[in-house]
């Protein structure tokens, strides 16, 4: 990279619109921290989730989702149930450039707690908000504090830009504005 590898996220993120609203330094005072760390970004929860529930006894299938596996839930803090599962996304909006790869990995606040949110990697030149996949693993409610950190984006930059990028496949999740559920 050549320059510091928070100076160049931070540099990406200006010059570039790649994370909007983009958050210089890392805000931890009575939150779960979000904001620039020292090689990624801490990116936060926003208060719109869909939770899992088998009120309708409908089966999960990836190929053809039930809309109705899930309830809609907006709040400042979100109970997901013991053994369960919610999807949520990001506060922050990413326009990932051509050359750059990114890794998310769930913050260990979380972790520690028994909760693990997954999110596939960003690909080159993938836009939109980000869905968060959020597991409960313990016997216990668990919460989700909204605005507050929730999982780290690790930065990666290509020696060269890729041959074909998310965008020009048209890939299936691009420009997402909301929470959106498994497509073919």
């Amino acid at each position: 990279m050549g320059i510091k590898a928070d100076s160049w996220i931070k540099k990406m993120a200006l010059e570039h619109h790649m994370i909007e609203p983009f958050v210089e330094n890392q805000v931890r005072d009575g939150v779960i921290s979000f904001g620039l760390s020292s090689y990624g970004y801490d990116i936060r929860v926003a208060d719109e989730f869909k939770i899992f529930t088998n009120v309708y006894s409908a089966i999960v299938d990836p190929k053809k989702f039930d809309p109705r596996s899930m309830i809609d839930f907006n709040g400042e803090v979100c109970v997901i149930p013991p053994n369960s599962f919610a999807l949520a996304r990001t506060v922050e909006y990413f326009r990932i450039p051509r050359s750059i790869l990114t890794i998310c990995v769930g913050k260990s606040t979380y972790a520690r707690c028994g909760i693990i949110v997954n999110v596939t990697p960003f690909e080159p030149e993938w836009e939109g908000f980000v869905t968060l996949e959020i597991s409960n693993t313990t016997p216990l409610p668990a919460k989700i504090y909204a605005n507050e950190g929730i999982a780290q984006v690790l930065f990666f930059d290509g020696d060269a830009v890729c041959d074909v990028s998310y965008a020009d496949r048209k890939g299936k999740y691009q420009n997402q504005q909301s929470i959106l559920l498994p497509r073919l």
